[in-house]
């Protein structure tokens, strides 16, 4: 297994971005599991926002005086085809595992256990499929095993097989409640919405100026509106779809222009070039359709540009756990048009912070909409920016976090010990880093 590294980070940067009562909550927390050794694994370091939570959650939490490790897997290629065929399954996919897909991930499972018992941890938190077979193996330690996925309609032939594993663990936690995989039991459930961190560079606003600046770069005319999507090229996203819309919105706003920005990084997806290859036809010899896959050409100022300058940012999935680069546009107080599904329709108060759509149609009628009536739109921006602020930002998800842990532990008959900490002053160093 490989052990990721990690940035700093503190809770003392968020003063001014959360509310300090917030702040006072986890130091109360962190001070009760100081010491605390808590291993994440999941499967890529890169990629995908699991790999982007845990890049910010892992040195938070250690700031707080956990020690925190994050360890990945180091898989063959085919055990990505096999979990990402498993994933498509969980999500509700016609099919089945095949015996050769099912030895492979049983066979990676076993060798990542064997090597995880070589670790200590106080709690294990295992995210997603790809390693719940190799925490299921553990015995003697709590175990928590987070879908990031949403698994209320699965395959039944896919979830027997993933029952078998995350019915060992102690704590199952999902991002929705109706998310919750059908057969699935331990004595915890808990309910965890992801965040987004503030301080990347990816979820900041640019300047209208340099973001103008970043487009013209990349070959997107910022004098003309324009509406994106950032999301991997994965059919469950719809970049079809979204495509249709654009083209209905264009008969009525006609120099509108469309921006997908679907980084092909994420090493357990192994199905972005093909999807790749299909949008890119589907597009046609449109010069309006700007598709991004390359991460040399599309790194963090980018996607932060094309979002900030954006009149609308789309999210148009199909089936999401959560999506979190809708947060990110609504955190930069852009108005987002998303699909009614899933983790979306949670964040977008229909309406009133972005609008929830379930077809094509529906969702070219709202881009007009909101193209042609930039008053609606920046009211929208703001209340979007304010809900996220309110419930979706990274803090509030490492306390709710933290409360499972000690839940945890005192099922386990091992109550932590309050020594509570104060919330610092903007002048203080940083609590517990």
């Amino acid at each position: 297994m490989q052990t990721v590294r990690v940035s700093r980070r503190t809770l003392r940067q968020y003063r001014g971005v959360i509310r300090d009562d917030l702040m006072q909550e986890i130091l109360d927390l962190a001070g009760a599991l100081r010491g605390l050794r808590v291993v994440h694994v999941n499967a890529t370091p890169v990629g995908g926002g699991v790999a982007e939570l845990l890049q910010s959650v892992v040195p938070l939490q250690r700031s707080l005086g956990l020690d925190a490790r994050w360890m990945v897997m180091e898989p063959e290629e085919a055990f990505f085809d096999a979990t990402k065929h498993l994933h498509n399954l969980l999500q509700g996919a016609p099919g089945e595992l095949s015996e050769d897909e099912r030895r492979t991930y049983l066979a990676c499972n076993e060798r990542t256990a064997a090597e995880m018992r070589r670790f200590r941890a106080d709690v294990w938190v295992i995210h997603d499929p790809q390693p719940a077979a190799a925490g299921a193996a553990l015995a003697g330690v709590p175990r928590i095993w987070r879908c990031h996925i949403d698994t209320s309609q699965p395959n039944p032939e896919a979830a027997a097989f993933v029952l078998s594993f995350v019915n060992r663990y102690d704590a199952l936690v999902y991002s929705r409640p109706e998310f919750r995989l059908p057969g699935a039991a331990a004595p915890r459930v808990a309910i965890i919405e992801p965040a987004i961190d503030p301080l990347l560079a990816k979820n900041r606003r640019v300047p209208p100026a340099r973001a103008r600046e970043v487009l013209r770069r990349i070959g997107i005319d910022p004098t003309r509106p324009l509406v994106a999507q950032v999301a991997r090229l994965d059919p469950w996203k719809d970049p079809l779809g979204v495509i249709d819309a654009y083209r209905l919105a264009k008969r009525r706003v006609p120099d509108l222009q469309l921006a997908l920005l679907g980084v092909m990084a994420a090493k357990d997806d192994p199905e972005a070039a093909r999807v790749y290859r299909a949008v890119r036809a589907y597009a046609g010899d449109d010069p309006d359709v700007h598709i991004y896959v390359d991460g040399s050409v599309i790194g963090p100022l980018e996607v932060a540009a094309v979002q900030s300058a954006a009149a609308v940012v789309l999210q148009k999935s199909l089936r999401e756990g959560f999506g979190l680069s809708a947060t990110e546009a609504m955190w930069k107080g852009v108005p987002v048009v998303v699909g009614n599904v899933g983790g979306l329709r949670s964040q977008v108060v229909d309406g009133v912070t972005g609008y929830c759509v379930n077809t094509v149609e529906e969702c070219a009628e709202r881009l007009v909409r909101l193209l042609t009536n930039r008053t609606l739109a920046r009211r929208l921006g703001r209340a979007a920016r304010e809900r996220v602020r309110d419930h979706y930002l990274l803090p509030r998800m490492v306390r709710d976090e933290l409360r499972l842990y000690q839940a945890i532990l005192e099922d386990r008959g091992r109550p932590a010990a309050a020594r509570p900490l104060a919330v610092p002053a903007a002048s203080e160093p940083a609590a517990a880093s």
